[in-house]
């Protein structure tokens, strides 16, 4: 047992582990920041702002609040609306109902007659249809599938005829100039308008209302210069073109009118009575089945057949009666111990299926080939199956 385990061991070394050998990794030396030295001296903290910025003394802003609002003191209003002291009410009188008086009354006699329908109904057997349906069973057909349709019996091939490439026209440039007035240029006319004044209200600043004495980086360096005034480029006087305007299109001087009757529309006719005597909304329903008085027929209930208790709940069930309590004996376990079991023979894993085991060779299905290697082709079918057939081996004489 022990010389098996050993050498399948052994043949777990796959070309990785033998190929594979392990370096020495050195560890890369890592650079250590140099100690701070704070520098020797005082900081000069003053700036340009500091040394020419003069403060100045801002008061507050008067805060713009609404008016404040006397409350009204709550109590009755005795005042009349103007709604109350204009409406007088009217005494209306109720109008009449319209309505005719009802001359039908429901018979008392219980309706007996029979219909024509119970008179000349002969109930007769019901018989079951015959099923069309056909049977589910598939009948296989013994004559060979033909394959044949009629595209592939009518087709006549035919040899595509080539269409002949049309030479392209070369490119010839017009002798005239090209005319790119258009009506806007010719319409147009440039007129100086008035320029549109400006909606934005007026800004407010809050502000101290004594200017600014003093000297700032800005206006020293930031003089005003004098700048002239923008000149206003003057438009070109309109000259009308000579001649009229032919306004006259290709459509207005081909266009031929013809006098065209209207075309009336195909409608059939309408076969519409008008009827002037009233309706009869009388059937033999209506008056072979009058409407009867019908009550709601009432809960039906059952008395109780058994009678209400009278005194007091005990809550005394039979369980608590007839319940005798015992004494618990725990049941002894049946578990054995959990300290494993040790042997001295070494373990034998030898088992049937390494034993018995044969490895055999994987054959590759001859499918696979174009021409497999011991088969011989016969014939190709209709549908492109092709039939192969096996070479028998040949024996030799002894």
């Amino acid at each position: 047992g022990t010389g098996s385990m050993k050498t399948w061991c052994l043949c777990q070394i796959c070309t990785c582990g033998s190929d594979y050998r392990p370096y020495e990794i050195d560890k890369q030396p890592r650079h250590a920041p140099e100690e701070y030295k704070p520098k020797q001296g005082v900081i000069d903290l003053g700036t340009t702002y500091k040394r020419d910025f003069n403060s100045y003394k801002v008061q507050p802003v008067v805060i713009i609040r609404p008016p404040e609002r006397q409350q009204v003191k709550k109590g009755k209003l005795d005042t009349v609306p103007t709604y109350k002291d204009d409406y007088r009410a009217w005494d209306i009188q109720k109008s009449e109902l319209f309505k005719p008086q009802q001359t039908y009354y429901p018979p008392t006699v219980r309706f007996g007659n029979s219909t024509t329908f119970q008179d000349d109904y002969v109930p007769r057997e019901i018989k079951p249809r015959q099923s069309c349906k056909p049977s589910p069973a598939v009948e296989r057909s013994t004559i060979p599938f033909s394959c044949n349709t009629s595209h592939r019996l009518d087709y006549v091939p035919h040899r595509p005829e080539f269409n002949l490439a049309r030479p392209k026209d070369s490119y010839k440039p017009p002798d005239q100039p090209l005319e790119d007035l258009t009506t806007h240029r010719c319409d147009f006319q440039g007129l100086v308008g008035e320029t549109a004044k400006i909606c934005r209200p007026a800004h407010t600043k809050v502000a101290q209302d004594a200017p600014f004495e003093g000297s700032t980086e800005f206006r020293d360096s930031f003089q005003a210069w004098a700048l002239p005034a923008p000149q206003v480029q003057k438009a070109l006087e309109y000259v009308p073109p000579a001649g009229t305007m032919q306004l006259q299109s290709t459509s207005h001087l081909d266009y031929v009118p013809h006098q065209a009757t209207r075309v009336l529309p195909i409608r059939p006719a309408s076969r519409r009575r008008n009827h002037n005597f009233p309706f009869q909304g009388k059937s033999t329903t209506k008056q072979d089945f009058p409407a009867w008085e019908s009550c709601r027929q009432g809960l039906i209930k059952q008395e109780p057949q058994i009678p209400s208790p009278s005194g007091k709940f005990d809550g005394l069930s039979t369980f608590r009666s007839h319940y005798v309590p015992h004494e618990l004996i725990a049941t002894e376990s049946c578990k054995p111990a959990d300290a494993p079991l040790k042997r001295s023979l070494p373990f034998d894993d030898i088992t049937t299926y390494s034993l018995e085991y044969m490895p055999k060779k994987l054959e590759t299905c001859p499918a696979s080939y174009p021409s497999p290697p011991g088969y011989l082709f016969e014939t190709t079918n209709s549908q492109g199956h092709k039939f192969f057939r096996k070479i028998a081996p040949a024996v030799k004489a002894f």
